[in-house]
């Protein structure tokens, strides 16, 4: 599974939360992707989540929506609300889905994160 967001700042703060205190990640590429207009977006309403969604670790029921997701292949894209930010949301992108192909890629440029944000 392809798991990007719908912005740099979102997708700044998901790797940041996986990444431990002190370590700067190097050498990380930004790519940005064109996903055409009338590709149907599957997507995961907050209000269909379980009250404790958000918590970390995560409960098995995200994990198992994406698991159904990319088992189905009916959609090529599942929108989902971050954990992470509220209000935000990431695009999970099924790479077996018959039209990966029409999601393009726009532009890829080496990214440095801002050291402030993994000091200890």
């Amino acid at each position: 599974m392809l798991y990007t967001s719908g912005s740099r700042a979102l997708c700044l703060t998901e790797i940041a939360v996986h990444i431990p205190f002190g370590i700067i990640p190097k050498d990380f590429i930004l790519t940005s992707i064109e996903i055409p207009h009338d590709i149907l977006i599957d997507e995961i309403k907050e209000e269909n989540l379980p009250e404790n969604w958000r918590v970390f670790p995560h409960p098995v029921l995200p994990q198992k929506v994406g698991t159904t997701f990319l088992k189905n292949e009916t959609f090529l894209v599942l929108k989902v609300p971050s954990a992470v930010v509220q209000g935000e949301f990431n695009y999970l992108i099924n790479p077996n889905h018959k039209d990966i192909g029409r999601i393009k890629i726009v532009e890829a440029e080496s990214f440095y994160f801002d050291e402030r944000l993994f000091r200890k």
